[in-house]
């Protein structure tokens, strides 16, 4: 009679069949293990994409505040320029004026000394006069009375230069005269009574 002893097998069956389901285990733990190390760089590239979308947001945010900005001083610098330009407008309109009217006194005696040293048969065509210099364009019948005129002028308080510019014989039918041009420095003279009340406020 042959025996079989069937346990030794049995234990090694039993043992083989434990050891392959951790086997089992252990294969199917490495994909679940690469998975969460696929999330984990995921969620890490989600949250540092909105955190750079963030920053640009504030940059931008900073970048149109500086531009409105740049605006609001761009409209400050024209209105400043247009105050300034409208200042110096005045500035010269308040000097205009002030020239004009210290130069109505002026005018009143060059017109006077030019005409009251008229010599008969000389007469005025054109005069002008800047600063302290005086324009004189007129006409006569000789050489002779123009150098009177010129004299007389210079004969004036207030003319200490007279020049003779041009002086050019013309013709009109059988008659003839000269046209002159001339070019006289005024001189403008203080009143008497005005020379008096600054020697005595000098010697107060």
């Amino acid at each position: 009679m042959i025996r079989i002893n069937l346990l030794k097998p049995e234990k090694k069956e039993v043992r083989d069949a434990s050891a392959a389901p951790a086997a089992e285990i252990k294969e199917k733990s490495k994909p679940q293990f690469y998975v969460l190390i696929v999330l984990a760089a995921i969620v890490a590239a989600a949250a540092l994409y909105f955190h750079q979308k963030s920053e640009i947001t504030r940059e931008q945010e900073r970048l149109d505040t500086a531009k409105q900005e740049k605006r609001d001083l761009e409209y400050v610098n024209v209105k400043i320029q247009e105050m300034e330009a409208q200042k110096e407008l005045v500035e010269r309109k308040i000097g205009l004026i002030n020239n004009l009217k210290a130069q109505q006194r002026n005018a009143v005696i060059i017109m006077d000394e030019l005409s009251r040293h008229l010599p008969e048969w000389v007469w005025l065509v054109e005069t002008g006069f800047q600063a302290n210099s005086v324009r004189i364009r007129g006409k006569c019948m000789s050489n002779n009375l123009l150098a009177d005129y010129i004299f007389n002028l210079k004969s004036s308080p207030y003319f200490p230069d007279v020049r003779l510019n041009s002086s050019t014989l013309r013709r009109a039918g059988t008659s003839q005269y000269l046209e002159f041009s001339l070019t006289a420095t005024f001189a403008l003279q203080r009143p008497p009574g005005e020379a008096v009340n600054d020697t005595k406020e000098g010697q107060r």
